[in-house]
């Protein structure tokens, strides 16, 4: 990169030598020109019903492209040169080739990650430094390799194609390497005796391994320790020899005979030398090692599977080998006979030119749904107690629900079938197929509430008129009142009640004058007073009131003139009549009769002669009939609509027209009929005549056919499978299932569904395993090595010893039929051996026959049994065979007591409700719907049986199916239950908007899960409150004429004057017939009540008489308003009228007013009485409001023309629905979870489907329930201990040892050992121990010779332990260990031992252990120390050597002084009573008694003595010879020659306390200083006043003695 100097010693100059570099810049790819044709790339293609693989022929993709880069020479400083200036042998390629990936490649390779190597420390920097204790570990890096290889080979590629889809994996990462930790290991056990008994010997004790060394831990300290011993010389010369055996040799065949025994040479030297006086035997019969052998595979077999499923275990294929020979004597194992490995169903294959297409045929499976159910709307909260309420015709919002199922998607399925009917065809399958969410089996719906039809009130009776008005033949007529419908009713008018009422009524007329108003009175003769007629304007109405044409009423009688009187000045003057009344009665009859009255008043009294007198009272009222029609209405009244039936007379080509509304199909018109009739009111039905047949309504109408709709169920599915092993014993049968759903109701008489949704059958025959048995043979004669290899060897007879015979064994089935060899194999227990040794018994040899069985029992408990054998051969001739010492013929043991007891064990399960025989498997997802969940259900508590000797056994023995059952309760949820809703409160106003309320309170709070209450006020109430709008007219005062006056001057002749009148005012209802009954006033608005007296001026005669005020005109504002009067009867001679107007001015809010509207909040949402939530409505209502804010008649705001925009007085809105928590069916119960013991368990479990909503009620929180499992005696194989190792013949040596496996019973909770218990129990069980099925009952052993240094056994594994700190586990897994120790007998041979083994492995469930140093108390200058494990166990290792406490105190240099001792911390102190002296540098000089000071003690008259030591203040005076009581020592110097603490403390204390006396008594000074000066002060003043103390001598005494300062302080 830079020039350099070179300096040249011959020249002295400086040559710049050109370093040329060679650049090289980034690749350029380029395709290569030569196509390449060689390479099959793959391509994964997606189709939508199945997946295929792509095999092609690609040009663009691949290897054999090339790249290409520039290569140029440059020098050192950056510029370039020619290339002729660079080493041509170093240029780098320009040019290489290069692999173009495609997204395709995706498929084809991946990265390949390995291992994580072994945790390196990371490189410390050399300022920091290694902590000197561990505690959490060392941070560390550890690597790994990463490459990118061809999935299906297994190749490496180039990392670019990987990191073409995603970036290449990290390489390296921290990780954690813990602590060291040291070997742990246990105490030493006690001495071993001397292992001479005589003379020198050894002694041993031994240790064993807790924890193996860890992570560059300190390795394990010796495990054996000796020491010398001797018991006591030897009286003669010490045996040095012994006769030693060796290992067995190798099997061979001997020269002389080929035979399948083989004989092992035993060597052994100068045998001579030991003192034995047998030799032992040197040739056994043995069997030739062979391995077992096997043939070569067979060929696949075909795929298990015809698709390709993600879903479920992937499809296999099997292949199969036999055994042709055999393992005998030890050799190796047969391997696997049989072997499976993945495959792929068969693929269809497609050749395309130029392209391979692989299509793989792939399961797909989807979920599918049944149809919705019917909409169910949940309880009202007050309709919940079933005792109350009606539960039929509920609305508003509810839910439905749906079935979802699996099923296999098809690619046959026609594409002409509807949804429905594709569904039909598919078969569901297991559940569990179907990946990704199921849909949802739970949905809100609405039902619509209906709507009552509402009518309005009655119109007036119109008159009589005929029928019909173009037909006036008929001289009967009807008078005719109707209603109109103001809310259309659900399903059309036809639920409406009746609209028209009719009265048959004589002379009928459809057309009739009417007077629409009486032109004043005109006097006759043209006279100006007196008697004259009213011309009446008349207008022609039809019957119902409205103005036609006049000559319609040309046959009508034209109203006459109405006779009137104009009064003259003299005459009396009185009112005009006033309107008719409502009529008294709506119709009339025998005892009832309708009037109408109207009335007048006098105005003003006649002058007396001369003038037309008053009528009398009685002449004041008119009363004229009314209403006289009789009381007998008629209307028509109907039924409802019958079913649609098919019109026979409709042409069949309309018949197949189909239309829709809404949801329903219809497929045809048809035809509805009703019935209708004619009712008399409150009589019943009469004939049709008395009826208007003008209004008769229909009796049939047209409606439409809803198509028939039939049941839709699925294929049946599969069967659900058989236990896909066997089972061994037992003639159980087990069931399969399968089942259909109904994905389709019938509606409109379509077809029924099947009954039968589920169907179960036996699982097919047999389902007992085909067992399969080894059959042995006889044993064959018992062989002995040939006397022609045993000749001549030592410890050989000819005739008799220890041989070898072997047996046949053969493969059965349980029924005895052959089976070949592999099935046993596989099936059957290990095979039994095929040769066992054997001894030819020798003459002298005692030869017994085998035990008898036992003589049977009569009775458990009672009496003896016995079993017997006997001599057979020559042994019976022998004496020593005939003692029954040695050789026993009988035994007699006490027959077994067989007594059970049955006890309960372990806890009660959950409360089980009673299955309902449930189908096993689920195939579908159901949702609640009914199914219980509460009531009377059962829980199981397990029975275990144990016999006589505390030893588990089948429940059967104690006569009892295995568990206790008893009933429980599983409380129901209850909901809260709220009252009816109360009736509706009155408006709160009478005119215009306001609120009205209604209530529930609160009958049952909710509990055990149950539906929660809505939010409650303080006294458990709920509220509703709408608007209300009060029809200001609805009550109105109504007032009586007035009465008489009654004159009030003194002169009464005249009848004139001022006077009073009076009159009744009532409220009452108006209808619209006028005001109908009287209510109470406050009804009424009391602002618009009228006077009910006035005070007036009576008119005299000849006075002007004036009407009642008119109405005052309309007031505008800043104005005026009128009202005005016409004259009644003209004024005399010289007398005028009074005015006939009267104005005042206008004032706002006194008699004028501004009127503006006013729209309310919107109300809650109003649901219908008979819904709980859904779709509502909400209102809000329209006000007319005065300017003084008072609440008035709408018509006041029309009247004045306000601007009335166009606001919604309704809208729709939705309450929310509440939606229970809904679950799924409990699963199958489980397998349990122990094959045997005391704690298995039973699960089920249930999953929410629909978690709740709003007010629903909550899940329940128990989602799984358990119960025990019957409990099973846990038998298992279990070794004995190994008996000791024997060297047959010699006293040390190889030899062997044994033992035995038998059979043990426990209950599985590992809390004890078991028992022992007959073989036969663990019969069904295969001959394992701990797992291991390779029994081995002996093995070689060696027994070390007197003198020889040998190791123990193996120790048993050590308990398994987890590598923490403080208790937490640092996830390195965890770790046991066994050792073996030296044991060594002779001085001489220690340098000959072996080294102590130690073996680790890898295990589960491993704990923390802690390690804590203990120690023990002192004892002189020394204690015990040690380190103990979290579990008490005492070891050495595994605590921290640097916080190990001291065990030895001794002083260094020792106490040496006179009266002086070592004292705790390792110091030179004194003894009691007396005290160091130090020299300069620390060290005791001398000790010297202390004065004592005698303290007498509150017990005893002698005193306690205080010095300066302080040693065991609390020992009794005892301790302390010569002294009496208890006794201190107070020593202001320590041991070490410092002052003591507490002297500093003393000193400080004192110190303190002389400051603060000194500071109190300042301040206390400065306080009392100005006291003295204010004295001071009054004592002159005192002084300086007049003797005036002379006239008051008692004040004498009462004034203090002056003081002077001093004094006052001394004081």
């Amino acid at each position: 990169m830079c020039s350099t100097c070179n300096i040249t010693q011959s020249k002295g100059s400086c040559h710049t030598v050109i370093e040329v570099l060679v650049l090289s810049v980034f690749w350029v790819g380029l395709q290569s020109s030569a196509p390449v044709t060689t390479c099959n790339k793959l391509k994964f293609y997606k189709t939508f019903n199945c997946f295929f693989y792509l095999y092609a022929t690609r040009l663009e993709c691949g290897p054999g492209g090339s790249q290409s880069r520039a290569v140029w020479c440059a020098h050192s400083e950056g510029w370039t040169t020619l290339h002729t200036n660079c080493d041509q042998a170093e240029r780098p390629d320009n040019q290489q080739s290069c692999f173009r990936v495609c997204d395709w490649h995706k498929e084809l390779y991946d990265w390949q990650l390995g291992a994580w190597n072994q945790c390196v420390p990371v490189m410390r920097s050399a300022r920091v430094q290694r902590p000197t204790m561990c505690t959490q570990g060392e941070e560390g890096i550890q690597t790994r390799e990463v490459g990118c290889v061809q999935k299906a080979k297994g190749e490496p590629a180039e990392d670019a194609i990987c990191e073409y889809f995603e970036p290449k994996p990290r390489l390296e990462q921290a990780c954690l390497i813990p602590c060291p930790q040291d070997c742990v290991v246990s105490e030493f056990s006690p001495w071993t005796p001397c292992s001479k008994t005589c003379g020198i010997g050894l002694q041993n004790r031994i240790r064993f391994v807790l924890a193996p060394p860890l992570f560059g831990g300190a390795a394990c300290p010796n495990l054996t320790e000796f020491q010398t011993c001797q018991l006591g010389p030897c009286q003669g010369e010490e045996s040095l020899y012994s006769l030693r055996v060796g290992p067995w040799g190798p099997c061979t065949v001997p020269l002389s005979r080929q035979t399948r025994q083989y004989i092992a040479v035993f060597i052994f030297i100068f045998y001579s030398l030991c003192s034995q006086e047998t030799l032992p035997v040197t040739f056994q019969a043995c069997v030739i090692t062979k391995d077992c052998d096997v043939t070569e595979w067979s060929k696949w077999s075909a795929c298990t599977k015809e698709c390709y499923d993600p879903t479920s275990p992937k499809a296999v294929r099997t292949r199969t080998r036999k055994v042709t020979q055999f393992p005998v004597g030890g050799g190796i194992d047969c391997p696997e006979l049989e072997e499976k490995e993945p495959c792929t169903p068969q693929s269809d294959v497609e050749i395309y030119p130029y392209i391979l297409l692989v299509f793989e045929p792939v399961c797909r499976y989807s979920w599918k749904t049944t149809e919705w159910t019917e909409c169910k709307v949940d309880l009202l909260l007050s309709q919940q107690d079933r005792r109350r309420g009606n539960h039929t015709g509920m609305c508003g919002g509810g839910t439905q629900t749906r079935e979802v199922y699996c099923v296999q998607a098809s690619t046959d399925t026609p594409s002409n079938l509807s949804p429905l009917r594709i569904k039909e065809a598919l078969r569901p399958v297991d559940s569990k197929l179907c990946l990704g969410i199921p849909p949802n089996t739970t949905q809100l719906c609405h039902i619509s509430c209906p709507v009552d039809c509402e009518v309005s009130s009655w119109s007036m009776w119109g008159p009589c008129t005929y029928e019909n008005c173009q037909d006036q033949v008929a001289k009967k007529g009807f008078k005719v009142r109707k209603r109109t419908i103001i809310n259309e009713p659900t399903g059309g008018t036809g639920n409406c009640p009746h609209l028209v009422e009719a009265i048959p009524c004589e002379d009928p007329n459809c057309y009739d004058w009417l007077v629409v108003k009486l032109e004043d009175c005109i006097p006759d003769n043209e006279e100006k007073c007196g008697p004259g007629t009213q011309i009446p304007q008349v207008q022609c109405v039809n019957s119902d009131g409205e103005y036609v044409d006049r000559q319609l009423c040309q046959d009508a009688i034209l109203p006459m003139p109405f006779i009137c009187e104009v009064p003259c000045p003299k005459d009396c003057a009185l009112s005009p009549w006033s309107s008719w009344s409502l009529c008294s009665h709506t119709c009339s009859g025998k005892n009832t009769e309708g009037k109408q009255t109207r009335t007048r008043s006098i105005l003003a009294y006649n002058a007396g002669e001369g003038g037309v007198p008053c009528p009398n009272i009685s002449a004041l009222q008119e009363v004229r009939r009314c209403n006289d029609h009789p009381c007998t209405v008629y209307h028509w009244q109907t039924g409802p609509w019958g079913q649609c039936i098919e019109d026979s007379f409709i042409p069949s080509t309309n018949t197949s027209v189909g239309r829709t509304r809404g949801d329903d199909v219809s497929c045809s018109v048809g035809m509805q009929t009703r019935k209708v009739i004619c009712v008399r009111v409150n009589v019943g039905q009469v004939p049709p005549k008395k009826c208007p047949e003008s209004v008769r309504p229909d009796t049939v109408r047209p409606c439409l056919l809803p198509c028939k709709r039939d049941c839709i169920v699925t294929p049946y599915s599969d069967w659900s499978p058989c236990p896909s092993t066997c089972q061994t014993g037992g003639n159980t049968k087990k069931k399969q299932y399968r089942k259909r759903l109904i994905i389709q109701l019938p509606a409109n008489g379509g077809q029924d569904c099947p009954e039968v949704l589920t169907q179960e059958r036996d699982c097919e025959t047999p389902s007992v395993c085909e067992g399969y048995r080894w059959k042995t043979h006889k044993w064959r004669r018992c062989q002995l090595v040939p006397w022609s290899v045993r000749e001549g060897s030592p410890g050989n007879q000819e005739l008799c010893g220890l041989g070898l015979q072997v047996r046949a064994v053969s493969c059965r089935k349980q029924d005895g039929g052959q089976a070949d060899i592999e099935a046993c194999l596989k099936f059957a227990s290990s095979m039994p051996s095929l040769t066992q040794p054997c001894q030819v018994p020798c003459q002298e040899d005692c030869q017994l026959s085998s035990w008898s069985k036992f003589s049977s029992c009569t009775a458990d408990c009672v009496g003896v049994r016995t079993r017997k054998r006997m001599l057979v051969g020559r042994s019976r001739k022998h004496d020593q065979c005939k003692n029954n010492q040695l050789y026993p013929l009988s035994e007699t043991q006490y027959c077994p007591c067989n007594k059970y007891n049955a006890q309960p064990v372990g806890n009660w399960s959950d409360c089980i409700l009673s299955e309902g025989g449930r189908m096993e498997g689920q195939l579908g997802m159901k949702v609640q719907g009914d199914i219980k969940e509460c009531g009377q259900g059962y829980r199981y508590q397990a029975m275990v049986c144990y016999d006589q000797d505390n030893r588990i056994v089948e429940t059967s023995r104690c006569n009892s199916h295995g568990y206790i059952e008893e009933a429980c309760i599983i409380p129901c949820p209850s909901d809260c239950k709220l009252s009816e809703w109360s009736n509706w409160s009155r408006c709160s106003k009478s005119c215009g908007s306001g609120v009205k309320v209604r209530s529930k309170w609160l009958r049952e709070k909710p509990y055990n899960g149950g539906r929660p209450c809505p939010k409650l006020d303080h006294v458990n109430q709920v509220y509703e409150v709408v608007p209300c709008l009060s029809d200001c007219g609805q009550y109105v005062w109504v007032a009586e004429p007035w009465s008489v006056w009654k004159v009030s001057n003194v002169d009464l002749n005249d009848n004139c004057g001022e006077g009073v009148q009076t009159r009744n005012v009532k409220c009452m209802l108006n209808t619209i017939d006028g005001p109908s009954e009287q209510v109470e006033d406050y009804l009424c608005d009391p602002e618009e009540m009228p006077l009910g007296a006035r005070k007036s001026h009576l008119p005299c005669p000849e006075d002007c008489v004036l009407s009642d005020w008119g109405a005052w005109s309309p007031c505008p504002l800043n104005s005026t308003r009128e009202r005005s009067a016409y004259p009644l009867r003209q004024p005399g001679e010289k007398k005028e009228c009074p005015p006939t107007k009267e104005t005042e001015p206008c004032k706002l809010n006194r008699n004028c007013f501004h009127y503006t509207y006013n729209i309310t909040e919107w109300s809650t949402c109003q649901l219908s009485d008979k819904a709980v939530c859904g779709n509502g409505i909400k209102t809000r209502m329209l006000d007319c409001v005065r300017s003084d804010g008072k609440s008035v008649d709408l018509i006041f705001c029309k009247e004045v023309r306000c601007v009335l925009l166009k606001w919604q007085m309704n809208a729709s809105c939705v309450v929310e629905c509440p939606v229970n928590c809904q679950l799924s069916d409990w699963s199958p119960w489980s397998d349990c979870s122990h094959t045997c013991g005391l704690a298995g368990k039973l699960w089920r479990r249930r999953t929410v489907i629909q978690a709740p909503q709003g007010d629903g009620r909550p899940c329940p929180s128990q989602m799984e329930q358990w119960k025990p499992c019957l409990v099973k005696p846990c038998y298992r194989w279990r070794y004995s201990a190994w008996s000791e190792c024997k060297s047959e013949g010699a006293r040390c040596g190889e030899g062997l040892r044994f033992r035995n496996v038998s059979c043990f019973v426990s209950d599985g909770s590992g809390r004890q050992d078991g028992s022992v218990v007959d073989d036969e129990l663990c019969g069904d069980l295969e001959p394992s121990v701990e797992g291991n099925t390779q029994i081995v009952l002996q093995e070689p052993c060696t027994v070390p010779c007197p003198g020889e240094c040998y190791l123990t056994d193996w120790t048993v594994w050590s308990s398994c332990q987890l590598s923490c700190i403080n208790g937490v586990d640092l996830s390195f897994g965890s770790v046991q260990v066994r050792s073996r120790a030296v044991v060594a007998q002779d001085p001489e041979n220690l340098l000959q031992c072996p080294e102590q083994e130690l073996e680790a492995r890898p295990c589960t469930d491993g704990e923390c252990f802690d390690y804590k140093w203990k120690s023990g108390p002192w004892r002189g200058s020394s204690r015990h120390v040690w380190c103990e494990r979290s579990d008490g166990l005492n070891v050495t290792g595994g605590c921290l050597t640097t916080a190990k406490p001291k065990a030895d105190r001794s002083c260094n240099p020792p106490c040496t002084k006179p009266q002086s001792l070592c004292t705790e911390v390792g110091v030179c102190g004194c003894e009691d009573g007396y005290t160091e002296v130090m020299t300069s540098d620390g060290l005791l000089d001398q000790c010297t008694v202390i004065p004592v000071l005698e303290i007498p003690t509150a017990g005893d008259n002698k005193a306690d003595v205080k010095t300066i030591r302080a040693f065991n203040p609390t020992q009794p005076a005892a301790s302390s010879p010569g002294r009496a009581g208890r006794t201190w020592f107070l020593q202001p110097f320590g041991p070490d020659g410092k002052m003591k603490t507490w002297v500093y403390g003393v000193a400080a204390g004192a110190f303190v306390l002389l400051v603060f006396i000194i500071s109190m008594t300042y301040l206390w000074c400065n306080k009392q200083q100005p006291q003295l000066q204010e004295k001071q002060q009054q004592y002159e003043a005192q002084l300086s006043k007049p003797p005036s103390s002379q006239q008051h001598p008692e004040l004498q005494h009462s004034l203090p003695h002056p003081a002077s300062p001093f004094e006052t302080l001394i004081t």
